[in-house]
């Protein structure tokens, strides 16, 4: 049985085909851009050699099989991703899923929001997440299958209305707040979305992505569970970890205005923190692949890639069924 399994988040920054507006503030991709960041798409991809890696800001998942078509350790990998709308006039952001685990099932996308949770203001898709979630039951031993789910939360970027702006204080505070609350929103919807799922599947869960926060935030902390019984929390694998070097100041993910900080995230559940009597396992170190977004190569994404090294306990520490 394979003792360490290996889990990745991976914002890949615009990935989308050439020549295509996906913002009016952002020149399309030339052709020659393009290949250069497949090729360094693949190459990042190699470099973390996990077995499972969240992707976010995934504007094609074509491009996203081309860039694994040029990778040397993911050409045969599962692939789980969904378009949202293939024939829609300007191509949107979507999350993806790659595994050299097999599938217990196939995954699925999740884009409405669980029973009962809205946006208040019942603005535009006030029941639906902004990005769909994507869900796999990734087998990571004969006995033993995770959740594993893929999210992207709404960003911080001010959600304005009518052609309002920054110039206006007060318009630029209540665009700021929209964004905040549908995040939140996003928030409470996942943890119900999480929780029912532990409840229904009976599995470990393990939750890959950019929560556009920091893991103390009290959006992040909604997903975590932050205050509900402890058979239903999550944990942030970064504070888990069992090898920590409190000199070793590299863990951040983005960097902004100048400020290091890290929004992308790996939460496990409680079989994954060895001081639970339910575990399986646990959290080895977490490492934060950086130094592309310090340097500002052109090609590379803006985020750093996070990276979980889980290590499986054997039968003496009591492995349990993880109901395959």
């Amino acid at each position: 049985m394979q003792q360490e399994i290996r889990f990745a988040t991976f914002n890949a920054y615009n990935l989308a085909p050439p020549g295509v507006q996906l913002y009016d503030n952002l020149l399309p991709a030339t052709a020659e851009e393009y290949e250069a960041k497949l090729d360094w798409t693949a190459r990042q991809i190699d470099l973390l050699d996990a077995d499972v890696i969240g992707f976010q800001e995934i504007f094609s998942q074509a491009a996203l099989r081309e860039a694994l078509a040029r990778t040397r350790l993911y050409r045969d990998a599962v692939h789980v991703g969904f378009d949202p709308d293939p024939a829609a006039e300007r191509l949107t952001p979507s999350v993806a899923l790659v595994s050299r685990l097999p599938l217990a099932a196939p995954g699925v996308a999740l884009g409405d929001y669980p029973a009962g949770v809205a946006l208040a203001d019942g603005t535009r898709d006030a029941e639906q997440f902004s990005r769909a979630v994507i869900h796999a039951a990734v087998v990571v031993s004969p006995d033993v299958a995770v959740d594993v789910v893929v999210v992207h939360l709404k960003s911080k970027r001010p959600d304005y209305r009518n052609g309002d702006n920054s110039e206006d204080p007060l318009l630029f505070g209540m665009a700021c707040l929209r964004s905040l609350v549908r995040r939140g929103t996003e928030a409470v919807a996942l943890r119900v979305l999480l929780t029912t799922m532990a409840r229904n599947n009976k599995r470990a869960q393990i939750v890959l992505g950019d929560f556009n926060d920091v893991a103390d935030a009290v959006t992040t902390t909604i997903v975590l569970g932050v205050g509900t019984p402890m058979s239903g929390r999550l944990f942030d694998a970064y504070q888990l970890q069992q090898r920590q070097d409190h000199l070793r100041h590299v863990g951040f993910s983005m960097l902004h205005d100048g400020n290091y900080t890290t929004i992308d995230h790996i939460l496990v559940s409680e079989e994954f923190n060895p001081a639970l009597p339910n575990a399986i396992g646990e959290v080895v170190d977490v490492v934060y692949l950086n130094d592309h977004v310090v340097l500002e190569l052109p090609a590379a994404s803006d985020h750093g890639q996070v990276l979980a090294r889980i290590r499986l306990f054997d039968e003496t520490r009591g492995l349990s069924d993880g109901g395959v």
